[in-house]
């Protein structure tokens, strides 16, 4: 149980660093460990599911508040989900999204649409909340029809089946374009700054992208600006 603790407290804080990272490389790094300690805790958590047998997790939801036994409902407030972590197989893309207390939630309070290409997660009434998850425009078709999620101790994990086996080389169609996309030469000049060129190609992959390439390179830029302005306090 302690171990399973200190991987969840190493993962909260590589997402932390993984929001401060502005290069590409370091966020890649960052990411493919999250993935690997999310893997490490879903399967420890299974393992010890299956030593202590399931009347506990059957028991657990009965025990969740129903929303019926108040006379006036609760005001819940609205989150989206950010922080991910995803794998692949030949034949599925797996999301992993991490929310603490979701197994102690009715199973109805959690669901997950398909598209070709997106995948669509709802959480309703979870410690007073209800959030949603979003991914667009992956990078090839999924198959609506087999794909599905299941719901783990602090975990949500969803199977997006893919219509065609084989490797992705990435998640989505704006991270491909983003990584072909050539960086601008810098002048040669040693009194250049060479953020510059940084900044144009972001600038660039702004200009020509769809809304959530804006957006997450617009929420990039504002957590960039408020660790500058942390750093000189």
């Amino acid at each position: 149980m302690e171990k399973i603790d200190e991987l969840k407290k190493d993962i909260a804080e590589l997402e932390t660093l993984a929001k401060a990272a502005t290069r590409q490389k370091c966020k890649d790094i960052l990411s493919i460990e999250i993935r690997k300690l999310v893997t490490e805790v879903v399967n420890m958590e299974e393992a010890r599911k299956n030593t202590n047998g399931t009347a506990q997790t059957n028991n657990t939801p009965s025990n969740a508040p129903s929303s019926s036994s108040s006379a006036l409902p609760k005001k819940r407030y609205q989150e989206k989900i950010s922080n991910y972590a995803w794998d692949q197989s030949d034949n599925f893309v797996k999301f992993y999204i991490t929310l603490k207390n979701v197994q102690n939630i009715p199973t109805e309070n959690v669901t997950c649409s398909f598209d070709v290409k997106s995948a669509n997660l709802v959480v309703k009434d979870l410690d007073n909340k209800d959030y949603s998850w979003q991914i667009k425009q992956l990078l090839k078709e999924i198959d609506p029809a087999k794909s599905s999620w299941k719901v783990k101790t602090d975990t949500v994990l969803i199977n997006a089946a893919k219509k065609s086996s084989g490797n992705w080389s990435h998640l989505t169609e704006w991270e491909k374009k983003a990584s072909e996309s050539k960086a601008p030469k810098l002048d040669s000049s040693d009194k250049m700054d060479p953020t510059e060129g940084l900044m144009s190609l972001m600038k660039n992959m702004y200009d020509s992208g769809d809304d959530e390439m804006k957006r997450t390179i617009a929420k990039a830029w504002t957590e960039s600006q408020q660790k500058k302005g942390q750093d000189f306090l």
